[in-house]
C-alpha cells in the first residue's frame, strides 16, 4: 500500500449510529477497524501477516496525528463547506438515481448509501461554525436533509436526525444569532417538525439504534422550541402533540424516551392556550389521569420515573388553565383520582394537591369545587390544613409551598361553593372549638411577620438607593414585590381572605372567635384590608402574577364589601 492510498483512506461509518461506548473516538471514526468494505476496496491488505499489518497501523496513525494537527491550524472556510455540500448533493442524487434504476437490486446502491452515509457524518464539523448556516440554506442542503428524513433505509434518516440535533444543539445555535435564525426558519418553513413526527413513526425503539433516533429527534425539537417558542403551536399541530400522546400511553418498559416525551409535552403546554385546548380535544387529559393513576399507590421506582411523573403533573397543570380543559378533568374523574392520591400519603400526594388547587381556582372551578365536596374531600383537605405532613418535608415540598396549595383550595371553595355545599365547608371551621380557626389565625401572624420582616429590609435598601442618588423604576418595584411574594406574602393574601368569608359568613360563633385572636396578639383589621387592597391594586391582571394569582386576587377584590362588616367586629 503506497502513501497516496492511505491518504485516500476511508474506513467504513456504517449506516448504523455508533454506540455509546464508541463515542470517545474520533468523530469520524478514522479510529474504528477495517470492515470488509473497506478490505474489497484494499484487497492488498487481505494476505498481510501480523507484522505488516502494525506497520501499516502505525503509519497510519502518524499520517492522522499530521491530519488532525493541520485540522487545528487551518480552520474550516466558506469554501470548504461548499465544497462537503456540493459532495452531499452529488452523493444523495446519485443514491436516489440507483435506487430508481434498481429498486430490486439492493447491491447495485449499497455502495452508494454507505457514501452518502460518510458524507453526512464529515457534515458535523458544519455545527462548528455556525456563521457559516447560511451556507446550508443558500445551496439548498437543509431541504435536501429534510428529504433524506423519509429515505427507504432507517439508517440514513437516523444520521439525518444525528447531524440536524448536532447543528440545533442550543449552545452552537446562540453562537451565532444571525445563522440560527437563517437555519430554523429553512427547517421550519420546510415543515420539519412534520417530517420528524412521520420518521419516529416507523422507528422501532426496540432497534437500539432507532431507539437514539427518536431521542435525538425530541432533542432537535427541545433546542428549536428553547430558541424559538412561539413555534410550540405549529409543532404540537404537525402531529408532534398526537404522537407524544401515543408514546406516553404506550405499554412499553419505563425508558429514557418516555421520560423525553413527558418534558416535550410539559413544554409544549408551558404558558400556551393554543396547545392546551388541542390537548384537551386529542383527550390527553384522559391520557394523563390514566398514567398517573400508576402513582396512586406505588411510589416512582427511581428518581428517572419520579422526574417523568413530576412532568405529567406540570402537563395536567397547565392544562387545567383552560376553562374548557377543567370540564374534561371533571369528567374523567381527576377529582377522586387526586383525593384517592392525598389519602394514600404517597409521593404522589404533593403533586396532586397542586393539581386540585388549580383546578379549582377562580369562577371557572366552581363546579370541581361542588363536586370535590360531594366526594368528601372536606375530610381530606382539613387534615392537611391542620398540620404539614413531614413526609412532604422529607420530599423537599418546603412548608409553605404546602400551606400555599391548602389555603388556595379552602378559599376558593369558599368563594365558589352555593347552599348546602358552603354549610358543609363552614360547619368545619366551628368543630372543636373552632381549632380551623385558630390555626388560620396562627397561619395569619405567621406570615404577617415573615412579610413585615421583608418589608423592614426593603425599606433598607431603598433608603440606601435614594441616599446613593439611584433611581427606583418599576422594575426594581416588581423585583422588590416578587421577593414579599417569596417571603409569603401570597399564603397572607389567602389567609387574609378565608378571614374574611368566614367572619362575614353569618356565624356570630366565627365573627368571635376572629376577633377574639385578633385583640389577644395585637392584630388589626386595617392591616387585613391593608393588605388585600395592595394586592388589586398595584399589578393588574396579565402583569408580574401569574393567572392563577389573579384569580385569587379577584376573589379578594369581591371580599371588599365584607371589610365593612369585619371592621364592626372591631369597634
Amino acid at each position: 500500500m503506497d502513501v497516496g492510498e492511505l491518504l485516500n483512506y476511508q474506513p467504513d461509518r456504517g449506516a448504523k449510529r455508533p454506540r455509546e461506548e464508541e463515542s470517545d473516538q474520533d468523530p469520524r471514526g478514522r479510529q474504528k477497524p477495517q470492515t470488509g468494505r473497506d478490505s474489497g476496496r484494499h484487497p492488498e491488505g487481505e494476505d498481510t501477516d501480523n507484522d505488516k499489518g502494525l506497520e501499516k497501523k502505525k503509519v497510519l496513525e502518524k499520517l492522522m496525528d499530521s491530519d488532525e494537527e493541520q485540522e487545528q491550524g487551518e480552520p474550516l472556510d466558506e469554501s470548504s463547506v461548499k465544497k462537503m455540500i456540493l459532495t452531499f448533493e452529488k452523493r444523495s442524487y446519485k443514491n436516489q438515481e440507483l435506487r430508481i434504476k434498481f429498486p430490486d437490486n439492493p447491491e447495485k446502491f449499497m455502495d452508494s448509501e454507505l457514501d452518502l452515509n460518510d458524507i453526512i457524518q464529515e457534515m458535523h464539523v458544519i455545527a462548528t461554525m455556525p456563521d457559516l448556516y447560511h451556507l446550508l440554506v443558500e445551496l439548498n442542503a437543509v431541504q435536501s436533509l429534510l428529504g433524506l428524513l423519509s429515505h427507504e433505509n432507517t439508517d440514513v434518516a437516523i444520521a439525518v436526525v444525528d447531524l440536524l440535533q448536532e447543528l440545533t444543539d442550543i449552545d452552537t445555535l446562540h453562537e451565532s444569532e444571525e445563522g440560527a435564525e437563517v437555519l430554523i426558519d429553512a427547517l421550519l418553513e420546510g415543515q420539519v417538525v412534520a417530517l420528524l413526527v412521520q420518521n419516529m413513526e416507523r422507528l422501532d425503539e426496540q432497534v437500539k439504534e432507532e431507539a437514539d433516533g427518536v431521542y435525538n429527534t425530541l432533542a432537535i425539537i427541545e433546542n428549536m422550541a428553547e430558541f424559538r417558542p412561539g413555534l410550540c403551536t405549529e409543532a404540537a399541530q404537525q402531529g408532534l402533540m398526537q404522537w407524544l400522546l401515543k408514546r406516553i400511553k404506550a405499554k412499553m418498559p419505563f425508558d429514557a424516551n418516555k421520560l423525553y416525551c413527558s418534558e416535550i409535552l410539559a413544554i409544549l403546554l408551558q404558558n400556551n392556550d393554543n396547545t392546551r385546548e388541542l390537548l384537551g380535544e386529542l383527550d390527553g387529559i384522559d391520557v394523563l389521569l390514566q398514567q398517573l393513576s400508576v402513582f396512586k399507590r406505588h411510589n416512582p421506582a427511581t428518581a428517572e420515573e419520579q422526574e417523568m411523573m413530576e412532568n405529567l403533573f406540570d402537563s395536567l397543570c397547565s392544562c387545567l388553565m383552560l376553562a374548557a380543559n377543567r370540564d374534561r378533568f371533571l369528567k374523567g374523574e381527576g377529582l377522586q383520582l387526586m383525593n384517592l392520591m392525598l389519602r394514600e400519603k404517597k409521593m404522589s400526594r404533593t403533586s396532586a394537591l397542586k393539581v386540585l388547587d388549580h383546578s379549582m381556582i377562580g369562577p371557572e372551578g366552581s363546579d370541581n369545587c361542588h363536586k370535590f365536596v360531594d366526594i368528601l374531600g372536606l375530610r381530606t383537605i382539613f387534615p392537611l390544613f391542620m398540620k404539614t405532613p413531614k413526609k412532604m418535608k422529607k420530599a423537599g415540598v418546603s412548608e409553605k409551598e404546602h400551606e400555599e396549595h391548602v389555603c388556595s383550595i379552602i378559599a376558593s371553595m369558599l368563594r365558589n361553593l352555593k347552599a348546602q355545599q358552603r354549610s358543609r365547608l363552614l360547619s368545619k371551621f366551628t368543630e372543636n372549638d373552632c381549632e380551623k380557626v385558630d390555626r388560620l389565625m396562627e397561619l395569619h401572624f405567621k406570615y404577617l411577620e415573615a412579610v413585615q420582616s421583608a418589608d423592614k429590609r426593603i425599606e433598607g435598601e431603598k433608603h440606601d438607593m435614594v441616599r446613593r442618588g439611584e433611581i427606583i423604576d418599576d422594575a426594581i418595584e416588581d423585583e422588590f414585590y416578587l421577593r414579599r411574594l417569596d417571603a409569603g406574602l401570597f399564603v397572607l393574601q389567602l389567609v387574609c381572605c378565608i378571614m374574611v368569608e368566614i367572619s362575614n359568613a353569618g356565624i356570630p360563633q366565627l365573627q368571635q372567635r376572629v376577633h377574639q385572636i385578633l385583640n389577644l396578639r395585637g392584630g388589626s383589621v386595617k392591616v387585613v384590608r391593608h393588605i388585600m387592597r395592595e394586592s388589586t391594586v398595584l399589578f393588574p391582571e396579565g402583569d408580574i402574577l401569574n393567572k392563577k394569582h389573579h384569580s385569587a386576587l379577584q376573589m379578594m377584590v369581591g371580599l371588599q364589601k365584607g371589610m365593612d362588616g369585619l371592621t364592626v367586629l372591631s369597634i
